[in-house]
């Protein structure tokens, strides 16, 4: 990611902050109606689900420009999501869920199109990640 990418996540996500219990309320229920087969993957609770899933962006995008710092973790979180019935195919709805929830928390005006690419690149470097680390734990 370039500076100017990071800075732009940073940013909206200092703006997203008030709402972050609304992200975590959108996100299950909107990739659910998206990808029905993802529901009987998650067996806990799903508005605790939501509130780990804005704990762990916040967590990484305090650390954008040294992704090193997270790659164990992050690789980990792939290896897992594979023994939870994760697929490849998978992650491109978390993507678009991801950003079209964050497009309806902020508004076109708020989330414009640049600041929109920028998270678009901050998710397909994590779910590259995670994707790779499958694969590895798949393989094994």
């Amino acid at each position: 990611m370039t500076p100017e990418q990071i800075a732009l996540v940073r940013a909206s996500w200092l703006e997203l902050a008030p709402y972050q219990d609304d992200i975590a309320g959108l996100f299950y229920p909107r990739l659910f109606a998206l990808e029905p087969e993802l529901r009987p993957l998650f067996k806990g609770d799903i508005p605790l689900q939501g509130r780990k899933l804005v704990a762990m962006l916040a967590t990484v995008i305090d650390k954008l420009d040294r992704l090193d710092t997270l790659m164990r973790d992050i690789q980990s979180l792939g290896r897992m999501h594979v023994h939870w019935g994760v697929k490849d195919e998978h992650y491109a709805a978390v993507g678009q869920t991801l950003l079209e929830t964050l497009t309806d928390v902020l508004g076109d005006v708020d989330f414009p199109p640049e600041t929109r690419n920028a998270w678009a690149t901050a998710y397909h470097a994590l779910a590259d990640t995670m994707r790779a680390a499958a694969a590895g734990a798949k393989a094994a």
